[in-house]
């Protein structure tokens, strides 16, 4: 049985303990018993009182601690009061307005400035207050300023959209052309910071600027339609006149002021009735019909005559905003001049009529006379060639029979020129045939190595009593051709080098390239000027002789030019005096073609885009001012930057972050465009970004992909722009 109750405070056992002892010290001072009983008893006050002691002092540390640990507490709290006063503090001496929700969306601190210019709003804020109900309040507050087609359920439902990402910016529109900049962010406790910022004096600034750069513009396209050779005229989507040019006035002979301006396109029909006729099938009522059409009209384009037989060319074509232009082109002088030169043309067409009769019957008579002249060629060719065959048997006998004397050099040199004369004969017969295109060919697969072969054994013996080295170099190629005509052409050109060269070597060889195979027959001859190499391949063209025994018209190398053209080969010479020459003959390679695929073609697309904002860094004021006319057009806004600097300094400023940025590569001093990436990942994040240049080379192709970036080749497009606030539009 225990004394003493663990349960109780240390103060209640130390008091306890305390009575227990001074009871029993009484009892031992009062009782008679002189046996140990009593002593037992001292002996065990004693050790009630050490255990007094030691949970006195057990007490007293842990009162100690107590204290300590209030003193802390104390402190805690008075820090944290302290910073609650300077945080409240610090954000009352911002300029923005700043509210902090909880992860809860509960309010939890706001300073003076919040929802300032929202009178109706600030009376009705305090802490605790659900998001849900702040929205409701603004929503509902008489200071904002609504689009045509905005309500307050539509706002409230696009700003709960925002409100679920973690960072956002937007503008808000103010009665009294005031507008206050939202931006939110989401903290690491997943609690939301909201500042708000008065950018009315901006907005208008911008305004300004941009009215300026309108009527800038205004002016140079009032200008600029002025000195056209057009009549223009616009009508709004209303088909309102607003606008047109002075030759506009001219074609019509009478001033559009106030008679005209504003009016409707039927009234101006109406009035312009007495000073034009339509042509063709095109009346009044169909271009009534026309304008009528909500959007999307096909262009129209007809004729109009004047009163004065003046003709006019009209173009009718749909604006962006359902609008539309109309032009007139005086096309008189065209039409007087397309009359005249259509009687000209009859009369002309007349005369090559009776000309082409007449050249006809020349051309008829001139095939009859060329046709009889190859016939006779070929005709006498044949016959030619039989006795000439005959003549050589002949002589050959004698050869035989003639062993030595002057008499055998005679027969030889009468074999000589009766092979000649047959070579000769040989020739004319060819050229006429490929003259007619009477000449047959099969193309089919042609073993090289076997042409080449037959070629060695035909030309190594007349070379080798030459003294020439003939060399062909073995090849397993086939090529697409006629057996026959290349074997001509390839003999042609060998009998050539032989007859020709006075170096000591000739090479025939074959080089594959890709899907062609290029022979070559090279020799160490004179060579042959640039001026000659155009004459060679003449009929009956021969240069100048090096050798005594050249005999020939000229023919062969006409031969070949011919059978290339005829069988599509290529024939090439490549030659230089005193350097010999090499011709080439170019044929493909005998083996089944790839088909080749058309490309896939992709169309166009026209695209506007609306509520984006690029932030554009180019240090060309011409082109970055053209960019950003084309971004505008395109129906987005644009933040222009010279340089990089200037541009983190403009968006810390005005307190916005674009939705995308252009950046050019080489922008002057300072940053790059490739160094100004890193900045703005670091300070917004991975935004879209596009490096535009004119450098295309591997080196910045390489640095942007390593960026993560898309690179642009200038000159950019309009396709381009569009194709990149696409991108822009899309990723939200």
């Amino acid at each position: 049985m225990d004394l003493i109750d663990p349960s109780d405070s240390l103060e209640r056992q130390n008091e306890k303990l305390q009575q227990i002892v001074e009871a029993l010290m009484r009892k031992v001072e009062q009782s008679p018993d002189q046996t140990g009983l009593a002593y037992a008893q001292f002996e065990r006050a004693a050790m009630l009182e050490e255990q007094v002691r030691q949970r006195t002092v057990d007490l007293e540390r842990t009162l100690d601690l107590l204290h300590e640990s209030n003193a802390r507490f104390a402190l805690a709290r008075q820090e944290a009061e302290d910073a609650r006063a300077n945080l409240a503090d610090a954000i009352e001496t911002i300029n923005e307005g700043f509210a902090l929700f909880d992860h809860s969306d509960r309010l939890v601190l706001y300073n003076s400035r919040f929802c300032e210019a929202l009178g109706d709003v600030r009376r009705q804020l305090s802490t605790g207050l659900a998001f849900d109900d702040y929205i409701a309040l603004i929503s509902g507050s008489a200071d904002l300023d609504w689009k045509a087609e905005e309500t307050p359920a539509s706002w409230r439902k696009t700003r709960m959209r925002l409100h679920r990402k973690d960072h956002v910016v937007f503008n808000i529109r103010l009665k009294g052309n005031r507008w206050m900049q939202v931006s939110e962010h989401r903290t690491d406790t997943r609690g939301t910071v909201i500042l708000q910022t008065d950018v009315s004096e901006i907005m208008r600034l911008e305004r300004q600027e941009r009215d300026k750069l309108v009527h800038k513009q205004a002016l140079m396209l009032r200008a600029t339609l002025d000195h056209i050779k057009q009549g223009i005229c616009i009508f709004d989507h209303h088909r309102r006149l607003v606008g047109w040019n002075r030759r506009m006035e001219d074609l019509l002979r009478r001033r559009i002021g106030p008679t005209f301006r504003g009016g409707n396109f039927e009234e101006l029909l109406d009035r312009l009735e007495d000073l034009f006729t339509y042509s063709g099938a095109m009346g009044k009522s169909d271009l009534s019909d026309w304008a009528r059409i909500d959007g999307g009209r096909e262009a129209l384009s007809f004729e109009v005559l004047r009163n004065d037989a003046a003709i006019f060319d009209v173009f009718m074509q749909e604006m962006p905003d359902r609008g539309f232009v109309i032009s007139f082109t005086d096309i008189t002088q065209e039409r007087q001049t397309s009359s005249a030169l259509r009687e000209l043309n009859e009369t002309l067409e007349k005369r090559v009529s009776d000309r082409t009769i007449e050249l006809g019957d020349a051309l008829e008579a001139a095939k009859r006379a060329n046709a009889s002249k190859t016939r006779f060629v070929a005709a006498a060719s044949h016959d030619l060639l039989q006795p000439m065959s005959a003549a050589k048997l002949y002589t050959s006998v004698l050869e035989d029979r003639l062993s030595s004397g002057s008499e055998h050099e005679l027969l030889r040199k009468t074999t000589s020129a009766l092979e000649s004369a047959e070579s000769i004969i040989t020739a004319l017969l060819d050229i006429s045939k490929l003259d007619l295109g009477l000449a047959t060919y099969d193309l089919t697969s042609v073993d090289l190595n076997r042409v080449f072969t037959t070629l060695f054994n035909e030309f190594a013996p007349l070379a080798k009593a030459r003294g020439l080295d003939l060399r062909f170099v073995p090849t397993s190629l086939k090529v697409r051709s006629d057996q026959s005509y290349l074997y001509r052409i390839l003999q042609n050109i060998i009998s050539n080098a032989i007859r020709y060269t006075t170096g000591r070597k000739i090479l025939v060889g074959v080089r594959r390239l890709g899907d062609v195979a290029r022979i070559d027959v090279c020799d160490q001859g004179p060579g042959i000027s640039a001026d000659d190499q155009s004459l060679i391949f003449q009929e009956f063209q021969q240069l100048k002789k090096v050798r005594g025994d050249q005999v020939g018209l000229g023919l062969g190398l006409a031969i070949v030019d011919r059978a290339c053209k005829m069988l599509d080969h290529g024939l090439d010479l490549r030659s230089e005096p005193g350097g010999g020459s090499c011709f080439s003959v170019s044929l493909k390679l005998s083996r089944r073609a790839t088909p080749v695929q058309a490309p896939v073609k992709t169309p166009d697309m026209k695209t506007t885009t609306r509520g984006l904002l690029v932030g554009l860094v180019e240090n060309d004021a011409a082109l970055r001012n053209s960019i950003s006319l084309t971004i505008e057009a395109l129906g987005s806004d644009v933040l222009q930057s010279r340089s990089g600097e200037d541009a983190l300094e403009l968006y810390k400023e005005l307190g916005v972050v674009p939705d995308g940025f252009l950046l050019d590569y080489q922008l002057g001093e300072g940053i790059s465009g490739t160094d100004l990436v890193p900045a703005l990942r670091d300070r917004y994040g991975a935004l879209p970004i596009v490096i535009i240049s004119a450098n295309r080379s591997q080196q910045l192709h390489d640095r942007c992909q390593a960026l993560g970036v898309a690179l642009a080749h200038k000159p950019l497009s309009r396709a381009k722009i569009a194709d990149f606030l696409v991108s822009l539009q899309n990723a939200e």
